[in-house]
Protein backbone atom coordinates (compact mmCIF):
# COMPACT_ATOMS: atom_id res chain seq x y z
CA UNK A 1 0.00 0.00 0.00
CA UNK A 2 2.76 2.43 0.91
CA UNK A 3 4.37 1.73 -2.42
CA UNK A 4 1.14 2.62 -4.25
CA UNK A 5 0.89 5.96 -2.42
CA UNK A 6 4.50 6.70 -3.23
CA UNK A 7 3.98 5.85 -6.91
CA UNK A 8 0.86 8.05 -7.08
CA UNK A 9 2.76 10.91 -5.45
CA UNK A 10 5.69 10.47 -7.86
CA UNK A 11 3.30 10.49 -10.84
CA UNK A 12 1.66 13.73 -9.65
CA UNK A 13 5.07 15.33 -9.21
CA UNK A 14 6.16 14.04 -12.61
CA UNK A 15 3.01 15.44 -14.26
CA UNK A 16 3.60 18.81 -12.58
CA UNK A 17 7.20 18.85 -13.83
CA UNK A 18 6.07 18.05 -17.36
CA UNK A 19 3.36 20.72 -17.24
CA UNK A 20 5.81 23.27 -15.84
CA UNK A 21 8.32 22.39 -18.58
CA UNK A 22 5.67 22.85 -21.28
CA UNK A 23 4.59 26.22 -19.88
CA UNK A 24 8.21 27.36 -19.65
CA UNK A 25 8.88 26.24 -23.23
CA UNK A 26 5.80 28.12 -24.53
CA UNK A 27 6.88 31.23 -22.61
CA UNK A 28 10.38 31.09 -24.12
CA UNK A 29 9.03 30.63 -27.65
CA UNK A 30 6.65 33.58 -27.15
CA UNK A 31 9.53 35.67 -25.81
CA UNK A 32 11.68 34.88 -28.87
CA UNK A 33 8.85 35.68 -31.30
CA UNK A 34 8.15 38.90 -29.42
CA UNK A 35 11.79 39.96 -29.66
CA UNK A 36 11.90 39.19 -33.40
CA UNK A 37 8.68 41.17 -33.96
CA UNK A 38 9.99 44.17 -32.03
CA UNK A 39 13.22 44.09 -34.06
CA UNK A 40 11.22 44.10 -37.31
CA UNK A 41 9.13 47.04 -36.08
CA UNK A 42 12.28 48.97 -35.16
CA UNK A 43 13.81 48.21 -38.59
CA UNK A 44 10.68 49.36 -40.43
CA UNK A 45 10.46 52.56 -38.40
CA UNK A 46 14.12 53.27 -39.12
CA UNK A 47 13.58 52.65 -42.85
CA UNK A 48 10.71 55.16 -42.91
CA UNK A 49 12.73 57.68 -40.92
CA UNK A 50 15.67 57.38 -43.36
CA UNK A 51 13.49 57.82 -46.47
CA UNK A 52 14.63 60.86 -48.44
CA UNK A 53 13.13 62.52 -51.50
CA UNK A 54 15.13 63.69 -54.51
CA UNK A 55 12.88 66.55 -55.58
CA UNK A 56 11.93 65.26 -59.02
CA UNK A 57 10.28 67.83 -61.28
CA UNK A 58 7.44 66.40 -63.36
CA UNK A 59 8.14 69.02 -66.03
CA UNK A 60 11.24 66.99 -66.95
CA UNK A 61 9.36 63.68 -67.23
CA UNK A 62 8.17 62.57 -70.68
CA UNK A 63 4.44 61.98 -71.10
CA UNK A 64 3.42 58.49 -70.09
CA UNK A 65 2.29 56.20 -67.32
CA UNK A 66 4.85 55.00 -64.82
CA UNK A 67 4.69 52.36 -62.12
CA UNK A 68 6.68 52.46 -58.90
CA UNK A 69 6.69 50.86 -55.49
CA UNK A 70 8.25 51.21 -52.08
CA UNK A 71 8.39 48.63 -49.30
CA UNK A 72 9.46 48.99 -45.66
CA UNK A 73 8.08 45.59 -44.56
CA UNK A 74 5.03 46.64 -42.55
CA UNK A 75 3.98 49.19 -45.15
CA UNK A 76 4.10 48.75 -48.92
CA UNK A 77 2.72 50.82 -51.78
CA UNK A 78 2.59 50.31 -55.52
CA UNK A 79 1.35 53.19 -57.65
CA UNK A 80 0.73 54.13 -61.25
CA UNK A 81 1.51 57.75 -62.13
CA UNK A 82 0.39 59.46 -65.34
CA UNK A 83 2.28 62.49 -66.63
CA UNK A 84 0.95 64.72 -69.43
CA UNK A 85 2.54 67.95 -70.66
CA UNK A 86 4.98 67.99 -67.77
CA UNK A 87 2.30 67.63 -65.10
CA UNK A 88 1.23 64.78 -62.88
CA UNK A 89 -2.39 64.27 -63.94
CA UNK A 90 -3.29 61.12 -62.03
CA UNK A 91 -1.97 58.71 -59.44
CA UNK A 92 -3.62 55.35 -58.92
CA UNK A 93 -2.77 53.27 -55.90
CA UNK A 94 -2.48 49.71 -57.19
CA UNK A 95 -1.56 48.19 -53.82
CA UNK A 96 -1.26 49.60 -50.32
CA UNK A 97 -0.36 47.36 -47.40
CA UNK A 98 -0.58 49.46 -44.27
CA UNK A 99 -1.00 49.36 -40.51
CA UNK A 100 -3.64 51.99 -39.84
CA UNK A 101 -2.65 54.16 -42.78
CA UNK A 102 -5.63 54.00 -45.13
CA UNK A 103 -6.09 57.76 -44.61
CA UNK A 104 -2.65 58.32 -46.16
CA UNK A 105 -4.03 57.53 -49.58
CA UNK A 106 -5.34 61.10 -49.78
CA UNK A 107 -1.71 62.28 -50.04
CA UNK A 108 -1.97 61.62 -53.79
CA UNK A 109 -4.45 64.49 -54.08
CA UNK A 110 -1.89 66.84 -52.50
CA UNK A 111 0.84 65.61 -54.87
CA UNK A 112 -1.35 66.30 -57.91
CA UNK A 113 -2.52 69.66 -56.54
CA UNK A 114 0.97 70.91 -55.59
CA UNK A 115 2.78 69.15 -58.47
CA UNK A 116 5.53 67.96 -56.17
CA UNK A 117 6.21 64.75 -54.30
CA UNK A 118 7.42 65.99 -50.94
CA UNK A 119 4.09 67.38 -49.73
CA UNK A 120 2.95 67.40 -46.11
CA UNK A 121 2.06 63.96 -44.79
CA UNK A 122 -1.40 63.01 -43.61
CA UNK A 123 -1.66 63.38 -39.84
CA UNK A 124 -2.11 60.02 -38.15
CA UNK A 125 -0.79 58.19 -41.21
CA UNK A 126 2.71 59.61 -41.47
CA UNK A 127 4.52 56.38 -42.32
CA UNK A 128 2.02 55.31 -44.97
CA UNK A 129 2.11 58.82 -46.47
CA UNK A 130 5.90 58.63 -46.72
CA UNK A 131 5.77 55.21 -48.38
CA UNK A 132 3.17 56.33 -50.94
CA UNK A 133 5.16 59.48 -51.74
CA UNK A 134 8.35 57.42 -52.22
CA UNK A 135 6.48 54.98 -54.49
CA UNK A 136 5.39 57.96 -56.63
CA UNK A 137 8.96 59.23 -56.76
CA UNK A 138 10.24 55.78 -57.72
CA UNK A 139 7.67 55.62 -60.51
CA UNK A 140 8.84 58.95 -61.92
CA UNK A 141 12.49 57.95 -61.58
CA UNK A 142 11.78 54.71 -63.41
CA UNK A 143 12.73 52.63 -60.39
CA UNK A 144 10.62 49.70 -59.26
Amino acid sequence: MAMDKKSALEMRISKKKILLSIVLFIFLVALIFGAVYLKKVADYQQAVKETVFDGIDAANIPDGTYTGEYDVNFIYAKVEVTVESGKIVSINILEHKHERGKAAETVIEKIIEEQKIDVDVISGATNSSTVIKKAVENALKGEP
